[in-house]
């Protein structure tokens, strides 16, 4: 299994950036993913989930409203486009893969990650 996250970068506060994770292996269309977040000295944050079986999507509240979560299912490929960007949405940010069971934003048990890619709002 690999997930490969790109397109974070440095943006300018109320700008946008789309963050793409590539994914290959025994993750399964029917899969929870999600998008998550983590800056020093702080827990890691669940930012946005979308079940497997029916594109259901669930968001922190300090997102909801301003990022999208979306799959595409032939590409094999997550996204999270991000919107009205804010100096506190700066983060590394990871996507991740788990069984199709219990897919919430809080969850814990997200069995495959990626690296992660830097996102930098100024």
């Amino acid at each position: 299994v690999q997930l490969v996250e790109s397109g974070g970068g440095s943006v300018q506060a109320g700008g946008s950036l789309r963050l793409s994770c590539a994914y290959s292996g025994d993750i399964y269309d029917s899969y929870c993913m999600a998008w998550f977040r983590q800056t020093p000295g702080k827990e890691r944050e669940g930012v946005a989930v979308i079940e497997g079986a029916d594109g259901t999507t669930t968001y922190a509240d300090s997102v909801k409203g301003r990022f999208t979560i979306s799959k595409a299912n032939t590409k094999n490929t997550l996204y999270l486009q991000m919107n009205s960007l804010q100096h506190e949405d700066t983060a590394m940010y990871y996507c991740a893969a788990k069984l199709p069971f219990e897919c919430y934003v809080d969850s814990s048990d997200f069995e495959y990650w990626g690296q992660g890619t830097q996102v930098t709002v100024s």
